[in-house]
């Protein structure tokens, strides 16, 4: 029944539009009628009749083939329907408003259409398209209803946009305690309602005003306040876990550089959390570039030399992470990755990462040398013969596997050990199937220079 009223009313708000037609037709054909005598021809006049004419044509087709056919490029590319306020995002496609916001509220940071990763999470209204809704709307009898508000899951209302607004200004005003209270809100904010982090993406502004303390202490040359620091890169570290926000979060300017100055002072979960953001951030592979060319490498293997306990987990995902890049494995080398990494090993610190980060630093022919002058060979086969992980095991022989293939000078050391203690056989026998092939890979390259003079 519903739906018989919702047609019986469309077709009367189409036999009312072709009547008002009608009307407004023979108005202008009469108009035109009583200029015979003109010399001057009602040219005005006559297109709006053309006009009208035109949409009286297409007001009778449809009638009598059904509903108007909404253009594609007026329908939503979400809904599919027609657009009621349609708004232009930074790939350059048009939605409308209520449904590419619930896109993007939902953690989105991609366009549906294009599958491009937006830079923004800014809307601007497309006035050129909305006119030519309006126009097609206008002549085919069709009332345009009011834009949808939209209302997300987590009941985020414009109060809290307010509330978002006014703790911007408070964290980027002059007054130090007005600046630490707004930033452990953000903190608590950020953490506690995840679609909270969402109205950064809405302003590309919101980003620099919430480290403005950070940066204008860096300038002035003073130190900011510890806790304020720490809630400021926590809260950062909030934003970036969602992957609606790690392209706009790295690509903000201060945002590196102050992510490598809370590495290296600050209180042990400011430098913690400082590395877990770069962690998280890398999971793109521009921001692993980005984050590579910045020098950040170089303060995160600073970090780790210092051992402390609490921020070695974050420390070794955000080097590993890096590193998967070529080019950060260069820079990890050059920075001094290798012998700090071994000096952890040596006291079987994070055994786990720090074998998994060597792996993929073996590759290099300065980390092989690095690994030879520092007597990496013992260690590694020590950790071989101690270690009940699999997966350590096989770390440890794809280690010795490059280097006995880039260094023949580190095969003594391999064939002592297998003399004496048989680790590489017995890993060749019951190892993994990765491992049992590094492993037979040394035994032949021990084999084949079994008969050369090793020289120490």
């Amino acid at each position: 029944m519903a739906k018989s009223g919702v047609v019986e009313g469309e077709q009367t708000a189409a036999a009312d539009r072709a009547m008002e037609l009608k009307r407004e037709l023979q108005k202008l054909v009469k108009s035109i009628a009583d200029d015979d005598g003109n010399d001057v021809v009602n040219l005005d006049a006559i297109d709006r009749a053309h006009k009208t004419l035109r949409c009286l044509s297409e007001l009778k087709l449809n009638r009598s083939g059904g509903e108007a056919a909404v253009p594609e490029e007026f329908k939503c590319p979400l809904s599919l329907q027609l657009m009621r306020d349609p708004v232009i995002i930074a790939s350059g496609q048009t939605f409308d408003r209520p449904f590419i916001q619930k896109w993007l509220k939902s953690g989105n940071r991609t366009c549906p259409r294009t599958q491009q990763v937006l830079s923004h999470t800014i809307l601007t209204p497309n006035h050129l398209v909305r006119g030519m809704i309006v126009q097609w709307c206008e002549m085919h009898g069709i009332k345009l209803p009011e834009s949808l508000e939209y209302t997300n899951e987590d009941g985020m209302t414009e109060g809290d946009k307010a509330r978002f607004v006014s703790l911007l200004k408070k964290v980027s005003s002059v007054s130090r305690l007005d600046q630490r209270d707004a930033a452990k809100e953000f903190r608590h904010l950020t953490k506690r309602t995840p679609s909270f982090r969402s109205f950064f993406g809405e302003s590309l502004d919101a980003i620099p005003q919430l480290l403005s303390p950070l940066s204008q202490t860096k300038q002035d040359g003073a130190e900011p306040h510890p806790d304020l620091r720490e809630d400021l890169i926590t809260t950062l570290l909030n934003l970036s876990i969602h992957d609606s926000n790690k392209k706009l979060v790295a690509e903000t300017p201060t945002v590196i550089p102050l992510l490598m100055d809370a590495l290296r002072s600050g209180t042990i979960e400011t430098r913690s959390n400082a590395a877990a953001t770069l962690f998280t951030l890398s999971a793109l592979d521009s921001n692993k570039a980005l984050i590579g060319k910045s020098g950040a490498l170089k303060s995160l293997i600073d970090l780790l030399d210092e051992g402390h306990p609490s921020a070695m987990k974050d420390v070794t995902s955000a080097i590993f992470n890096l590193c998967i890049l070529l080019e950060n494995k260069v820079r990890a080398v050059r920075n001094g990755a290798v012998p700090v990494i071994l000096k952890k090993l040596e006291s079987r610190n994070h055994v786990d990462e720090l074998l998994s980060i060597l792996a993929m630093l073996s590759t290099s022919q300065r980390a092989i040398e690095e690994m030879g002058e520092l007597k990496a060979v013992s260690c590694l086969l020590g950790i071989m013969r101690e270690t009940s992980c699999a997966r350590n095991k096989e770390n440890c022989a794809a280690i010795l596997y490059n280097v006995c293939y880039s260094d023949r000078s580190m095969l003594k050391a391999m064939k002592e050990e297998e003399t004496t203690y048989r680790t590489i056989s017995k890993l060749a026998e019951d190892g993994s199937s990765r491992a049992k092939r590094k492993a037979n890979g040394i035994l032949e390259r021990m084999n084949r220079g079994s008969n050369n003079n090793y020289t120490s």
